[in-house]
């Protein structure tokens, strides 16, 4: 599978998880504002009705031509994926709008539950890549982050529940919080699952910042940006709520299925 997973990622002159412009990464609790496309592979899928496009879940640009998202944000409209973007509302050079030519939702997903919610969008032309659009990496195979690996979440999201999206692009760090610890009864209990990742959730790290389907962002031992996990709509249920951390889908329980999906088209 992973010579497949390095021929899909590795294009070009850029390489995945390297932006251009690096992130400033705050050590204040909370949203902030993200220095402009420094998280290159943040997109905007959006959706048309009444004939406009509007904002609908955030989700990670994984190869020139694949994006990673959450099954939950995919339904019978009409989307596009907006790529390049930090300001959600005005025109910005390099920024493009690419329709979707296939969607890939996980067999098991189910709207009844948060379970492998994880999704493929295949562009329907491969993008450019450049300074302000590179994909993220993948994580290894498997791989357990550790208790309070220092991760962020990234998004257009509200800081309330029900709240409009931002204009800016938004990051937020949140420590990961072990299944141990996520799933003890008076946390989120059972509702986890080890295909899971836990993230924030100790009443200060705000739990609305990203958008559902948008990206866990860790650093991974190269030094390189990771792609661990895919925010779920649990978690706009739990802003500032102790013991009710950010649930994401944990991205390299998947990196089998990924990477066949891929394969396939």
């Amino acid at each position: 599978m992973k010579p497949v997973l390095m021929a899909v990622l590795v294009v070009g002159a850029y390489g995945c998880g390297l932006p251009t412009y690096p992130p400033v990464l705050s050590k204040v609790y909370g949203g902030v504002d993200a220095l402009p496309h420094s998280w290159p592979w943040q997109i905007s899928l959006q959706y048309m009705h009444s004939g406009s496009w509007y904002h609908m879940c955030g989700g990670t640009l994984i190869s020139d031509e694949w994006v990673l998202i959450a099954a939950h944000c995919i339904s019978s409209r009409s989307y596009r994926v907006y790529l390049g973007k930090h300001n959600l509302y005005m025109l910005e050079s390099g920024s493009i709008a690419i329709s979707p030519s296939k969607i890939i939702i996980h067999p098991a997903w189910n709207s009844n539950s948060i379970r492998d919610d994880i999704a493929l969008i295949k562009l329907q032309t491969p993008v450019t890549l450049s300074g302000t659009i590179s994909p993220a990496c993948l994580p290894p195979d498997g791989y357990i982050l550790p208790h309070n690996a220092p991760c962020y979440v990234t998004g257009w999201g509200s800081f309330y529940i029900n709240g409009p999206p931002h204009d800016i692009l938004q990051q937020a760090l949140l420590p990961v919080v072990d299944h141990a610890t996520c799933s003890r009864s008076d946390w989120w209990g059972s509702k986890v699952t080890q295909n899971m990742v836990c993230a924030g959730g100790d009443g200060v790290v705000a739990g609305c910042t990203g958008d559902t389907g948008g990206p866990l962002n860790c650093a991974g031992s190269s030094g390189t940006w990771e792609v661990h996990g895919v925010l779920t709509y649990q978690s706009s249920m739990s802003c500032l709520i102790g013991k009710k951390p950010n649930i994401f889908t944990r991205v390299s329980a998947y990196i089998d299925w990924i990477s066949k999906s891929i394969a396939g088209y």
